[in-house]
């Protein structure tokens, strides 16, 4: 798909504001409609043909990282003459939703999901034997900064977030509604009464719940899940810093707050990989992320600190996480077929 500065001027409309805030009434798609001189129609059928496109991936929730279920940031050190083996047979599990070429002797990285951490642990241990090969296993501790959200607008800057709120984890009782918003919600006129009907509530229960997701962090939002290469942002970097531990947490809230800094969070340290702080940088092209990783260890004080920039090379699946759906069966065609990005170093 065409960069954001050659699309459709409505597609743009439909996209950037409602990433977030999304608005939480019966009829969401007839309240973006007025709000952007459309008609309800033409709002339903721009989202299906966005998703089409593969501009959107769904209208969905970003939930924090312990509203519910497990993940799991992995890396495997794969020789060059099996990585695309090793890669679809990583694709192919259905808790996998994740799954890059880095520039990096650790080159496959992914994130296993699953509804808690004695699952994720068993599907790790599955692919360690599938595929012969050991897995740097990096459990988030702290997140600072967990939103996708981009101002499509932009060579690099996300859109402004909210601090962080200490979540609150999902309910038992909930857990059925979260599977449906982390599928994403159905492209109808009345979409929160088709859940509503589904699960044998209200809408206005379903819509009650769904704010107080928002107004207690369980939810980071609710809105637009864009799909960032398809959009023009080929370039991402995940940069790796190692900070000793007492000052990890003022480093991470600093990156936090930096303009065009997609995700920071605190990782676990494992053996041979010293690194304890993550932030990730989507851009247009290389030379843009690179600027705004060189700005952010400037403005935080992290050039002492040892750090690697691993840029993104190959996409071999992008998919929604799976932490309250349950997980499909396995096919070939999971792995899908790798995407070579613009980043790749020449």
């Amino acid at each position: 798909m065409q960069w954001v500065s050659d699309m459709n001027p409505s597609a743009l409309t439909l996209l950037n504001p409602w990433q977030r805030d999304f608005p939480l009434v019966r009829e969401p798609f007839a309240h973006i409609a007025a709000t952007v001189g459309l008609s309800t129609d033409e709002v339903l059928m721009g989202y299906s043909r966005l998703r089409h496109d593969g501009a959107l991936s769904r209208i969905g929730g970003v939930f924090a990282g312990n509203a519910g279920g497990a993940a799991l940031l992995a890396a495997m050190a794969v020789p060059s003459e099996r990585l695309d083996a090793v890669a679809a047979v990583v694709s192919r599990h259905p808790g996998v939703n994740h799954n890059y070429q880095r520039e990096h002797p650790n080159n496959l990285w992914f994130v296993m999901t699953g509804h808690d951490d004695a699952a994720v642990r068993s599907a790790m241990q599955s692919l360690e034997e599938a595929t012969g090969l050991s897995a740097l296993q990096l459990r988030m501790q702290r997140a600072y900064r967990i939103d996708l959200g981009f101002d499509l607008r932009s060579s690099t800057a996300p859109m402004p977030m909210t601090a962080t709120l200490d979540a609150a984890p999902v309910a038992e009782a909930d857990r059925p509604l979260a599977a449906l918003l982390e599928d994403g919600l159905p492209l109808t006129p009345r979409p929160f009464d088709d859940w509503a009907q589904a699960l044998g509530r209200t809408p206005e229960s379903v819509l009650h719940t769904l704010q107080q997701w928002l107004d207690q962090g369980t939810l980071r939002r609710i809105g637009a899940i864009v799909r960032h290469h398809e959009l023009g942002f080929d370039a991402n970097a995940m940069t790796v810093f190692n900070i000793p531990d007492a000052q990890v947490d003022a480093c991470g809230e600093a990156l936090a707050r930096e303009t065009g800094v997609t995700l920071a969070y605190r990782r676990e340290r494992a053996e041979g990989w010293p690194y304890n702080l993550y932030c990730m940088v989507h851009g247009r092209d290389r030379a843009a992320v690179l600027d705004v990783i060189a700005r952010a260890i400037a403005h935080c004080g992290l050039a002492q600190y040892p750090h690697e920039v691993l840029f993104s090379c190959r996409r071999f699946k992008q998919t929604g996480p799976r932490r309250f759906r349950a997980l499909p069966e396995a096919t070939a065609a999971s792995a899908g077929v790798p995407e070579v990005l613009d980043a790749v170093a020449g």
